[in-house]
């Protein structure tokens, strides 16, 4: 047994899946393993989403502009995001988060912190719990690793997760934090990202040490009372922050940057189509329907304008979610500029199964008929051996020598 393992105070896990979105990639196609893969769109205005480990070694990492991407690593190999294969592994990994407590809180679809105070005696400790959960991830997901920080809250938890990357597993020893958080840099502080790290180095603090010996009151007056007493906490290693396992989803979306600026037609209808089925198939995935349709728009210029609209009756049909969408994006006055960004985005969100008062002309039978059809490409979707349905309005036409005009209408879902 490890010396930590007797130790009561080592009560939040902090579960940090390596490279995930890469790493799922290479899992799906072996040939690509121990290559610079880089997981995003390398056209002018992409960006990119995460690195395999040997892309990291030419410095990309993830919200790095792709052109920098392509200049520091030219013979990366690129790979398009596929959210709804990542957030199909990311179910596995969270159920076996959930073998060994019931206490999860999902920061993204790769990481998590774990309360295990209730779990401790069952798994012999919180280092043996770690190293079985170590195992059962490769396990269930087919070879994927993960790495864990094993700390008394959730500040040095998640800290000590991104330490020994990748497969790694750090323990915080209660009685030795500040010796950790010392020499560390500011920006390992959780929450200190590059706005904040300028004003503390303008300041002279570069180090986690410089924090405590600034003192809270000079934190104060250049973070704001709130921040900077939050700052110096943590710089002390103190963080009373719970594991909350039962928060409610608030949103579900989508958003895409398009390789050039587009104005309203065709391109915007085809993603709206496409970026409705998706949010509408979260939400049947996680029981849920949204009251509130949300549609986000950035300009050329990088004017970013948000509408939206809420219904009298919660949904989860995508043909409503889709032609909202439309309704909202032609109120939008563009002032003469294109489209560079679009997103959809679904809220106000209950339960699926809670009463629906249908208004007095709601067409029933037509939201009975869309929720068969949802449930047939669901249905398709998860049953091995067949392939899966897709609508008509989704799939790309052949192509065509003289091309006839489009005839579908702006409504078709």
């Amino acid at each position: 047994m490890d010396r930590f393992d007797s130790d009561p105070r080592l009560s939040i896990i902090h579960a940090d899946m390596d490279a995930f979105f890469a790493a799922v990639e290479v899992l799906d196609d072996p040939s690509l393993a121990g290559k610079p893969l880089i997981i995003g769109s390398p056209g002018a205005r992409g960006v990119v989403s995460t690195a395999s480990y040997e892309a990291r070694k030419f410095g990309v990492h993830s919200a790095m502009p792709s052109v920098e991407a392509m200049r520091r690593c030219p013979k990366g190999i690129w790979r398009s995001p596929r959210g709804e294969r990542y957030r199909e592994i990311s179910l596995l990994v969270m159920g076996v988060f959930g073998e060994f407590t019931p206490e999860v809180e999902p920061l993204s679809v790769d990481e998590a912190f774990l309360d295990i105070a209730g779990s401790l005696r069952l798994f012999e400790g919180a280092v043996s719990l770690a190293r079985q959960i170590q195992h059962r991830v490769p396990e269930v997901t087919g070879g994927l690793t993960v790495s864990i920080g094993v700390a008394p809250n959730k500040f040095l938890a998640k800290l000590a997760s991104d330490l020994e990357k990748p497969n790694g597993l750090t323990v915080v020893d209660p009685d030795r934090v500040q010796q950790l958080l010392d020499p560390l840099a500011v920006e390992k502080i959780w929450g200190v990202g590059p706005r904040t790290r300028d004003v503390l180095h303008d300041i002279g603090l570069r180090e986690i040490r410089h924090l405590r010996q600034a003192g809270v009151d000079l934190l104060m007056r250049h973070l704001g009372e709130s921040s900077g007493r939050h700052l110096w906490h943590l710089a002390h290693g103190e963080d009373t922050r719970t594991v909350e396992s039962h928060h409610e989803v608030r949103s579900i979306s989508t958003e895409n940057t398009f390789a050039r600026d587009l104005t309203p037609g065709q391109e915007t209808e085809a993603f709206l189509r496409s970026a409705a089925e998706e949010v509408a198939q979260s939400l049947r995935d996680q029981h849920l329907r949204a009251r509130t349709v949300r549609l986000k728009i950035r300009t050329g210029s990088f004017l970013t304008m948000n509408r939206s609209r809420t219904l009298d009756a919660p949904f989860q049909d995508p043909g409503r979610l889709y032609r909202v969408a439309l309704e909202l994006l032609a109120a939008v006055d563009l002032a003469g500029e294109g489209i560079r960004l679009l997103g959809l985005g679904a809220g106000n969100l209950v339960a699926s199964d809670t009463p629906r008062q249908q208004g007095l002309f709601d067409d029933i039978s037509a939201d009975l008929r869309a929720e068969k059809v949802a449930r047939l490409l669901d249905q398709s979707r998860n049953t091995p051996g067949i392939l899966p349905l897709e609508r008509g309005c989704l799939i790309d036409p052949p192509q065509q020598d003289a091309p006839e005009k489009d005839s579908i209408g702006e409504s078709s879902f």
